[in-house]
């Protein structure tokens, strides 16, 4: 199957859940919130917390499920910088109270002022780390 139907069907399931989550739950579906409370919060709001992150884990495993040949892209950086990148995005998230599921997906969608703001945050500290990371590995 072409990677984009793959990132089409993707980003289509990423909105239904969304939809879902708020119809169904009444929460916004931002998924650093929703990890850390499969730790944080009590008992009885563990469970759906928890079939969520599972049916995250699940939907990344569908494209190779689906098609046998298909080969995940792997990143250019190393491992370490890899799990720096990642500390440095949790950090990020509770910093701007709300990751990009949170703000760039449900905020916008609410037309939020604050996640819209932060999203362009978001967006444009992406596009500089990578563009400083390639111009500092040539």
């Amino acid at each position: 199957m072409h990677p984009f139907v793959l990132a089409t069907i993707g980003g289509a399931l990423v909105g239904l859940s969304a939809v879902l989550m708020m119809t169904l739950n009444g929460r916004i579906a931002g998924v650093s919130g929703i990890l850390s409370g499969t730790l944080t919060q009590p008992q009885g709001d563990r469970l759906w917390r928890l079939l969520f992150v599972i049916g995250i884990v699940i939907g990344g495993a569908l494209p190779v499920w689906l098609d046998a040949g298909f080969r995940a892209p792997l990143p250019a950086a190393s491992v370490g910088l890899a799990v720096i990148g990642g500390l440095v995005v949790g950090f990020g998230t509770g910093l701007g109270s709300g990751c990009t599921s949170g703000h760039g997906i449900c905020g916008i969608s609410r037309l939020s002022k604050r996640s819209i703001f932060a999203t362009v945050i978001f967006m444009a500290s992406g596009i500089a780390t990578v563009t400083l990371m390639r111009l500092l590995s040539a």
